[in-house]
């Protein structure tokens, strides 16, 4: 069997690449710019291109031809146009990665199935995950192109710590905050629920489907089945700082209103919203499919990597000190409201 995997080297696709191979019924390809080949195991084979340019693209591939393309970089319809023009003949089956962001929000109930409704009015990103879904669907419905459709949730791997605010350069600043003792921002009052799924457990739902004559046409998510608070999930992270957690809770309509970052997306979008999956269907195509890497256990295995790789702890003064605004302000509202009563 032979796959080819647009990207391969991110958080969620690493993790299936390295699966991959390890499982001798594969050849695996990677079609990207060669940025992170050092780290991909000794059998993986790089066809460099840049994915945006189509014609550098169809002379790198050649004839050749795939049981699997996996697509993780395509974010807008055009993308996957494409990708249609290129692999349309060329693939049995074509795995786009959407997103469970894309589900309703507000949700009408709180455990998502692939059922669930896809409208998201506040996230422009969640809505071209959308427009992306409507575009293959259409070519499976139109050409018989072999598409299935996987939505992952919230994935985290080694080289990043999973949060619900952080600013643009990532969560190290978070951390940062922690260890040096300072408050930092949970959005609402800490208690929604969240699922947070290492990329290990991701892979194993994800290279089930891959071949699986039952997956196309179809959509799944794949996640953990472990349910946890924010507060947990904060609060898992201190724990294995070995520092106590000192949070402060912010709404999240106070944070979008008055940030120069986007969190109306990513919050009222999508983490603010208490979820739990349904996983069942994902179980019925890949029988042996269980998500195994509890939050506790996968948290300590990324600080631990993220603490001991100096290059990963990337500095934020600006997101910093946008903390230390917010937070203050927050205090002086509180210490109002209680002058007043």
């Amino acid at each position: 069997m032979k796959a080819l995997l647009i990207g391969g080297t991110g958080i969620i696709s690493m993790a299936i690449t390295r699966l991959l191979a390890q499982m001798p019924d594969w050849e695996l390809y990677l079609l990207n710019r060669g940025t992170r080949s050092a780290e991909l195991p000794d059998n993986v084979k790089v066809i460099q291109a840049d994915i945006s340019n189509e014609a550098e693209t169809a002379k790198a591939l050649g004839d050749m031809t795939f049981d699997v393309v996996g697509e993780f970089i395509g974010f807008v319809p055009e993308q996957l146009e494409r990708d249609f023009r290129l692999f349309q003949g060329r693939t049995k089956q074509y795995i786009f990665i959407s997103s469970a962001s894309a589900y309703q929000k507000p949700l009408s109930d709180y455990k998502i199935t692939e059922s669930t409704p896809l409208a998201n009015p506040y996230w422009e990103y969640s809505r071209n995950k959308i427009a992306c879904e409507e575009y293959l669907m259409r070519m499976y419905c139109e050409n018989g192109f072999p598409v299935t459709i996987v939505r992952p949730s919230h994935t985290y791997d080694e080289r990043s710590v999973p949060l619900g605010v952080h600013g643009s350069k990532g969560s190290w600043q978070v951390i940062r905050r922690m260890l040096d003792g300072k408050p930092v921002i949970i959005h609402g009052d800490g208690t929604s629920l969240w699922t947070m799924t290492h990329n290990s457990d991701f892979a194993k739902g994800y290279v089930g489907l891959m071949g699986n004559l039952h997956a196309i046409g179809e959509t799944y998510h794949i996640t953990s089945d472990e349910s946890l608070t924010w507060n947990q999930i904060y609060q898992s992270i201190a724990d294995v700082l070995g520092v106590p957690l000192k949070a402060c809770y912010i709404p999240s309509e106070f944070l979008y209103s008055t940030s120069d970052y986007d969190f109306l997306g990513s919050l009222t979008g999508d983490k603010s919203n208490s979820v739990v999956f349904d996983n069942s269907k994902l179980k019925r195509a890949v029988p042996s499919f269980r998500a195994d890497m509890r939050f506790d256990m996968g948290i300590r295995k990324t600080i631990t990597h993220v603490l001991a790789h100096p290059e990963l702890q990337v500095e934020d003064p600006e997101f910093d000190a946008y903390c230390d605004r917010v937070i203050a302000a927050m205090e002086s509202a509180k210490a109002q409201v209680r002058g007043e009563s």
